[in-house]
């Protein structure tokens, strides 16, 4: 779908979405646990809908009704000589915290996906499991464990992602004896952690973490099942706060101030662009911020912005570096890539009047949006239904604070 945006203010308050990272946690643990548990206000995104998919795949009763997920624990399954094939879309948090679970749970599991979902590193899994004797390899788009898993030290590094980390933290509390994952490297995107400890406490299961280097998790656990409301999401926020940042009368509404979500980093760091001189802001903890502060950037016209420590942003549903360069360059922004950082030199207002490519990438979709805002000319945007990973009624949020658009289908 192409998205053609006219020049226009945004005006009014808004509501994030339902947070996609911590409905991936508590539908998970849902699913684990011990009963019925009753999650409400879903947002039903593509990666959510991998995610109920593939814990059906592994016998675990996830099912939505509207907003609302229905997680009753597992259900009686039967051992196939082939493990079924688990479709995680293009959701990254799906695969990774799902792969260790399969582990767990049957012993082996096959993943595949879509778009750069399986060209995706999962080297630090790979070569973990091979140094515990379980099979991995990859033929195509099509991912295949198998092994037992068993309680132990289990060390990775912390900066290639989290989800690592996560995946571990789901299952090895499903296992006879104690484990405990240790950090090669400094963690980063602790605040997603953080959001994985509290899914876990939330529903009964321990799991230790020193602030350092090591996670100590006990075996022989149980996931006790609970009725549980989803926040408001940070992720999305970030846009509206860009969008306010930029000019526009947005107000945003409905957040938790006292939640563990890693992107709350949005909201000092609207206010640190906010202000005159040079900006630094490391995106080591929160790389998902990086396309909604680049077009805040962008439209600053009190210094240079510097997003820095994002190298891993290359790895994600496009190389993000590469892409907000390109997209943000076109519309006329001053943004120069480096290997693992953004230089960007805002300006009052962009030229506008050009095509853009989304790059199958919903955060650079939502990002060109928010610029457009202060474009000179219309501004189109091409592939504009990748916003369904996360924000499916995205364009309908932007149309109802005044966004000026016209959808074309794609031949």
């Amino acid at each position: 779908m192409k998205v053609t945006i006219f020049p226009a203010r945004l005006e009014g308050s808004i509501t994030p979405p339902p947070s996609k990272s911590q409905a991936h946690r508590l539908i998970i643990a849902a699913a684990l646990s011990d009963g019925v548990c009753w999650l409400s206000n879903v947002a039903l995104s593509e990666d959510i809908q991998a995610t109920l998919r593939c814990m059906r795949t592994l016998d675990a009763d996830a099912s939505a009704d509207g907003s609302v997920i229905r997680g009753a624990g597992l259900v009686d399954g039967h051992e196939d000589p082939a493990p079924a094939l688990m479709d995680c879309g293009e959701s990254g948090s799906t695969l990774r915290f799902l792969i260790p679970v399969a582990l767990a749970l049957k012993g082996k599991g096959r993943f595949t996906g879509r778009g750069r979902l399986m060209e995706r590193p999962q080297e630090p899994y790979f070569q973990l499991f091979r140094e515990k004797g379980i099979a991995c390899s990859r033929e195509g788009d099509v991912l295949t464990v198998e092994g037992v898993l068993r309680p132990g030290r289990y060390a990775l590094p912390g900066d290639v992602s989290s989800q690592f980390v996560t995946g571990l933290l789901y299952a090895l509390p499903l296992l006879e004896g104690d484990s405990e994952i240790v950090l090669t490297t400094p963690l980063e995107s602790r605040g997603y952690v953080d959001m994985t400890l509290d899914a876990l406490e939330q529903f009964g299961v321990q799991a230790a973490w020193d602030g350092k280097n090591t996670f100590r998790v006990p075996g022989n656990q149980t996931y006790r099942h609970r009725d549980l409301a989803i926040e408001a999401d940070y992720s999305q926020a970030a846009f509206w706060y860009a969008a306010a940042g930029v000019g526009n009368g947005v107000e945003v509404t409905g957040l938790n101030p006292a939640s563990v979500q890693g992107d709350m980093r949005i909201v000092p760091y609207h206010h640190r662009l906010r202000e005159v001189g040079e900006a630094v802001l490391d995106m080591s903890q929160c790389p998902d911020l990086l396309p909604p502060l680049a077009a805040h950037a962008a439209l600053r016209i009190d210094g240079v912005t510097r997003l820095v420590n994002a190298g891993r942003l290359r790895l994600k549903e496009s190389d993000r570096l590469a892409a907000v360069t390109e997209v943000l360059g076109a519309l006329g922004a001053d943004v120069t890539e480096e290997p693992d950082a953004l230089t960007i030199r805002g300006r009052d207002g962009l030229p506008g009047g050009v095509s853009v490519s989304a790059h199958n990438d919903h955060r650079i979709a939502m990002m060109a949006a928010v610029a457009a805002t202060r474009c000179a000319a219309p501004v189109t945007v091409i592939g504009a239904e990748c916003v369904k990973k996360s924000y499916p009624n995205f364009w309908e949020d932007y149309e109802t604070l005044g966004g000026r658009i016209v959808r074309e289908e794609e031949v």
